[in-house]
């Protein structure tokens, strides 16, 4: 009954507001959970506790301070409604001898072991007009962590560099997690409070003020949000809450997040309310959801799919909202389109598969996941250019013999993100090494002009465009006990790689507890103006533009993948039919050694990675590295 409740309280409060001639909106998602001002001056507490047997409340607003306890409602529910709890108010909740921020906090400016503070959403002032979002086919995304964009690693300073974008040909924001976790720096996947932007990166208002900017230059920004686990410090659910969780099904994490069992429908309701909440209450275009293969949920329709038609059915009516998904599982059924060609449920899932085999191309690096694409690197990247996925049902050998992936090749390469990094990808290696100091530049250039120019919609991780010489390292700020715990695991990781097998080179790996692995990581933006950080940064505008110029406005309505094939002599060719009709082609030579007398394919040459003189030649000599799109079927001027 709750659960219904909680469905029907859900919606956004929009208020005309005349700044000087200048309308001015105000957004508010009505929660049913945590601390939400009423419109009669009160404000209301509520938490769901079906573990304790009486919930204190305890507050202070300037120097008045009160304990009171909480009303018991059915169904594990406490309530306090209070008149002197105005905006800034600290707040805690105690169980016993316990006392525990807000699960549902909206703000935590003293981490994630300190009261929660009331917020009013209606305080800020949004100026994006009429800001209804862009087309998921004219995506180009970037991602970034707030903490390592900027030497100042804030919303505020993230704001600064939004002129830098628009110009590179980015046209959306992916922002790694924001929830509020344990200490000053991490990646955002240690998150405890997911409704409380962390304190370290600035307060709400300045997160609204990010968006609203991103929007007033024509950007799209989503947030990478966990509703997979929660992190290892800071989560106090378990001593009020333990029905948050079911032991029955078990995650690297421990105990899984509830989402099936009994009591499920109000876990249910936190995290849909979650997804909602970034939507509406700051404009956010979408969501990516991080590892959702990660999620323990054997419920239909599961949590996922919930997720998925909640934001469809609400905000998506009103603008374009899209869902982006991280899932090991390669599972299609999460990405099909309507006959009108429109997303059901996800807009796509990023493609791990096409990361994997661009990099045994390019590096020569094969051990761990790359084992499942060493044996034929080159077709797997096809398939997953053309289809979607590169696994599409296949055994996987890295992992033990289990079947992977659903069929793709219907889908359009829009439901597919493309990338040659990500946080993962580079933060996940034992030094944190991007591309740019592993690969061979005319390799990586081959290959970036793959994924830039192919129908789906591509992702940059922040500095790629630059080479950036920074690292990206994993980094956490964990208590002590648990920080000594993380160290020795890290470097166990990576024990079993012949590099790092010995204790010598084990301590060469860095600390993630220390503050220099996080400083070390920061971008630093006078390269962009230096070669070749110039160069790259130029070669990357061009692609784009050209991409923007003359491939997305064909793509809208693209129904189906493509078609691909591997000549004996090592050629990959991919071919699409856009949704104009006409047809992309693609041809590659994706090694060293050079490839005589190879068949061009038809069309007008719209980009190739070396310079032709004279007149085209049907036949030519394919050099190492050689990449080459043409557009058939239509002037590509």
């Amino acid at each position: 009954m709750w659960g219904r409740r909680v469905r029907r309280a859900a919606k956004t409060v929009a208020r005309d507001a005349p700044d000087h001639g200048n309308p001015k909106v105000k957004h508010r998602h009505a929660m049913p959970f945590g601390a939400q001002m009423l419109d009669d001056g009160t404000t209301r507490f509520r938490l769901w506790a079906p573990g304790a047997m009486e919930i204190a409340l305890e507050t202070a607003a300037g120097p008045l301070r009160s304990v009171a306890p909480m009303k018991a409602l059915d169904d594990g529910w406490f309530e306090a409604i209070l008149r002197e709890a105005p905006a800034g108010t600290r707040y805690s909740y105690r169980c016993g001898d316990t006392r525990f921020p807000d699960p549902a906090s909206r703000f935590n400016p003293d981490d994630v072991h300190g009261a929660s503070m009331v917020v009013d959403p209606l305080a800020f002032d949004w100026s994006d007009g009429n800001w209804s979002g862009r087309p998921w086919e004219e995506a180009v995304i970037y991602e970034l962590h707030i903490g390592t964009f900027t030497p100042e690693g804030t919303f505020a300073t993230a704001v600064e560099r939004l002129d830098y974008l628009v110009p590179l040909g980015v046209t959306a924001l992916e922002i790694m997690p924001v929830a509020d976790f344990p200490g000053r720096r991490n990646w955002g996947y240690d998150g405890v409070l997911p409704f409380a932007p962390d304190g370290s990166y600035g307060t709400p208002d300045e997160l609204k003020r990010l968006v609203e900017q991103a929007h007033l230059r024509g950007l799209m920004v989503f947030l990478d949000v966990v509703y997979n686990h929660f992190g290892p410090e800071g989560n106090y659910l378990h001593a009020y809450a333990p029905q948050f969780f079911n032991p029955e099904h078990h995650t690297p994490w421990g105990a899984a997040i509830n989402f099936d069992a009994a009591d499920s429908r109000t876990v249910r309701d936190f995290f849909v309310q979650n997804a909602l909440y970034w939507i509406e209450e700051y404009r956010f275009d979408g969501l990516r959801l991080d590892a959702v293969h990660a999620i323990a949920d054997d419920s239909d329709p599961d949590i996922v799919t919930e997720i998925a038609l909640a934001l469809r059915a609400g905000p998506g009516r009103e603008r374009k909202v899209h869902l982006i998904l991280e899932n090991d599982r390669n599972q299609a059924r999460y990405l099909r389109r309507d006959a009108a060609c429109r997303a059901v449920q996800a807009s796509a899932q990023w493609n791990d598969d096409i990361h994997h085999a661009f990099h045994i191309l390019i590096t020569g690096e094969r051990d761990g996941y790359y084992e499942d694409y060493a044996a034929r690197p080159l077709w797997y990247l096809g398939r997953s250019l053309a289809q979607g996925f590169g696994y599409q049902g296949e055994i996987s050998h890295h992992r033990d013999g289990a079947v992977r992936g659903e069929p793709s090749a219907h889908l359009p390469p829009a439901a597919f993100v493309p990338f040659l990094q990500t946080h993962d990808q580079v933060g996940n290696r034992a030094l944190g090494e991007r591309l740019c100091a592993i690969a061979r530049p005319q390799a990586l250039r081959a290959a970036a002009a793959c994924v830039l120019l192919a129908p789906s919609p591509p992702m940059l991780f922040m500095g790629e465009e630059f080479a950036a010489s920074t690292p990206f390292q994993f980094f956490c700020d964990f208590g002590s006990e648990l920080a000594a715990a993380v160290t020795q695991g890290r470097r166990r990781e990576f024990a079993r790689f012949e590099r790092f097998s010995n204790p010598e080179a084990q301590a060469e790996i860095p600390d993630p507890n220390a503050a220099e692995t996080f400083t070390a990581s920061k971008l630093r933006w006078d390269e962009i103006v230096r070669p070749p950080h110039s160069d790259w940064l130029a070669f990357h505008r061009e692609l784009l533009a050209l991409r923007h110029r003359v491939i997305v406005p064909r793509l809208a309505a693209m129904q189906t993948g493509g078609a691909f094939q591997v000549g004996d002599n090592g050629v990959l060719r991919v071919q699409w039919t856009l949704g104009d009709g006409s047809r992309l082609h693609l041809i590659a030579n994706l090694s060293a050694a050079a490839i005589p007398s190879v068949t061009m394919p038809p069309g007008e040459l719209i980009y190739a990675s070396t310079r032709q003189t004279g007149k085209r030649a049907r036949t030519r000599k394919l050099p190492g590295w050689f990449v080459a799109f043409s557009l058939e079927g239509e002037s590509a001027r």
